[in-house]
């Protein structure tokens, strides 16, 4: 079963929002590839810990927005990661996709994309 923000394994609960949808989304693609569903969340774990240097607030230094369906679920939104306010906003996901991508770039930070479920489609480092 894959992970989401919001559904997740318990072992995750503490860690760090960064590292924790990093850790999903290791998990998720460890699980795709065979991985038993323990082995998956450790490994996941430990390299989202690596990758994004566990307390850093960002994701090694720069800033970490979400492209994400709002918690109503009418329209979309880009939340810059650690707040709650809203960047932009928009009824579908396309319309707010390009001012999101203009945003993150000028910040030089990472963009991540997340599907209609709350779970992760991409993230991107254009910089």
């Amino acid at each position: 079963m894959p992970w989401s923000e919001n559904d997740y394994p318990a072992s995750m609960k503490n860690l760090p929002e960064e590292v924790r949808n990093k850790a999903i989304e290791i998990a998720n693609a460890l699980l795709e590839e065979g991985y038993a569903e323990g082995r998956s969340i450790a490994i996941g774990i430990d390299r989202a810990r690596d990758a994004v240097g566990e307390g850093q607030g960002s994701d090694k230094g720069r800033p970490v927005y979400h492209l994400k369906p709002k918690e109503n679920g009418d329209g979309w939104q880009l939340v810059k990661e650690g707040s709650e306010s809203s960047i932009a906003a928009g009824e579908t996901k396309s319309e707010v996709s390009d001012r999101a991508k203009e945003h993150v770039q000028e910040q030089e930070g990472i963009l991540v994309i997340h599907r209609e479920d709350g779970s992760i489609q991409d993230r991107l480092y254009e910089n």
